[in-house]
């Protein structure tokens, strides 16, 4: 192999993936393969899938492999390949996959039922010839900012064992991280893309809802995006380029989107309007060392040539409107359930279930009419702006815990994320990137928001970023 690329191939970036299969110095098999031994020597301790499908996935690598070789052997003639062929990619398990089951991290769901759908976005990955190998772990119906469940126990961080990877997303980042696959789909419905991305130091996007089509619906409704987990930015900028095809099951989705989101993805900030909230106003417990990391990263923004105004947006604090949402929708799958399923049920899925029976059909319209407003103030304080700067939670990773351990308040539940379920609410792309790490050694994550359907913008910034303050792994 080149010296441009890691001499091992679980620690190669998709594009790095690409280049090798295109130059022939390395194959979709010999990655699949490498992967596959990590995985056997690091999933019983990280627990991050609930299945891998390794025939599966070898017989995807071969047929990768088969397509790499006619193309390099015909000049790149007539012979395509797809835009992820043969790199390796994971699906979360609240997401259909044809062929496995989706058990949404619960006991309540019978696996032996026929499997025979795709979602648009696994749909979109496979007709882009990547190679699906797993699915990753999930609290149960992705209930919860961490990811434990009564069906598959503890995933765990890859920078500290005893850590939490954050949720609800917290299988899919925890592998990333640990090389256990360069890209991951994640679903964030109140953070739970960013969240995990930040314990785990990875990347992680929250595009403008309905930019990734999704079938069926969440039952916690128009707050549930889904959004790509990555080693960089660009590899994301990539998978987008694949996932946000349009697909008409979602009659949510916005119209097809023609941007190339690697384009531009390189032109800098300079000269780009940037607002920056310590606090958004009303964060009151932001740990301080987070704090220095986020104001330390928007000076190198600055030094980029960025024009930044410290300002908040003149904003309360949404929790309330965020867990009421959420309680609903627990309600709405609880009510689904036979008692027999209930009984198995994780604890803080019960406890978020039962706080939902306490809304009438007028709280649910206020809350909504909250929401219009929030988003709509949104909208019009972006409005000079290019990108909104935050952090993007508001504590590193803490200490693994069981279900049940807490009080299933809202403050609880969110009250440590401060900054990233307004953007479910208002429906903005946001992202995740790592900005330093603590004392302890923990990944700390700085959040950049654009303004609704500029998911682009987002990526850029986070690409100049990135390309001054690259991405660090951890050692495992």
């Amino acid at each position: 192999m080149t010296s441009a690329h890691p001499t091992d191939l679980t620690q190669c970036t998709a594009h790095q993936l690409l280049a090798l299969y295109r130059s022939g110095e390395a194959s979709p098999v010999d990655t699949t393969r490498a992967l596959l031994a990590r995985i056997e020597r690091l999933n019983p301790t990280l627990n991050a899938f609930t299945l891998v499908d390794e025939d599966v996935a070898l017989r995807c690598a071969q047929s990768s492999e088969a397509k790499w070789r006619a193309h390099r052997q015909s000049g790149g003639q007539g012979h395509d390949v797809g835009a992820l062929e043969g790199v390796p990619v994971s699906i979360k398990d609240l997401i259909l996959t044809k062929g496995w089951p989706t058990l949404r991290g619960s006991r309540t769901i019978d696996p032996k039922q026929v499997w025979d759908v795709d979602a648009p976005v696994t749909a979109r990955l496979k007709e882009a010839g990547a190679v699906l190998f797993a699915k990753t772990t999930t609290p149960e119906f992705g209930c919860k900012g961490e990811t434990n469940s009564p069906a598959t126990g503890y995933t765990r961080n890859p920078w500290h064992l005893d850590k939490t990877p954050g949720g609800s997303s917290g299988g899919t980042a925890a592998a990333v991280a640990a090389g256990l696959g360069p890209l991951g789909v994640g679903t964030d419905g109140a953070g739970s893309v960013r969240i995990p991305a930040a314990f785990c130091g990875n990347f992680g996007l929250k595009p403008s809802f309905g930019r990734v089509p999704a079938y069926p619906l969440s039952p916690f409704g128009s707050v549930a995006h889904l959004g790509p987990h990555s080693m960089n930015v660009q590899d994301a900028a990539l998978m987008m380029n694949v996932m946000k095809q349009a697909d008409a099951r979602d009659w949510t989705s916005l119209p097809a989107d023609n941007t190339d989101y690697l384009h531009r993805l390189n032109e800098g900030v300079r000269g780009l309007r940037i607002a920056y909230s310590p606090t958004l106003g009303y964060a009151r417990h932001v740990h301080p060392e987070v704090a220095a990391a986020v104001d330390n990263a928007v000076k190198v923004l600055e030094q980029l040539g960025a024009h930044v105004e410290q300002v908040d947006p003149g904003i309360e604090d949404p929790l309330e409107i965020t867990t009421g949402l959420w309680f609903l929708g627990a309600l709405t799958v609880w009510k689904s359930l036979s008692l027999a399923q209930q009984d198995v049920t994780d604890p803080d899925f019960k406890a978020q279930a039962l706080l939902g029976e306490k809304f009438s059909a007028l709280d649910i319209q206020q809350l909504n009419l909250r929401r219009g407003a929030l988003g709509s103030h949104m909208r019009q304080f972006m409005q000079p702006y290019d990108l909104l700067v935050t952090p993007a939670v508001a504590v590193p990773a803490f200490d693994i815990r069981a279900p049940g351990q807490q009080s299933m308040t809202p403050e609880a539940m969110l009250g440590w994320t401060p900054f990233s379920y307004p953007f479910n609410l208002t429906q903005q792309p946001a992202s995740t990137i790592p900005c330093g790490l603590t004392q302890e050694g923990l990944p700390i994550g700085v959040q950049f928001v654009g303004r609704m359907f500029d998911d682009a913008m987002v990526l850029r910034a986070s690409r100049a970023y990135e390309s001054v303050c690259p991405i660090l792994r951890p050692k495992i």
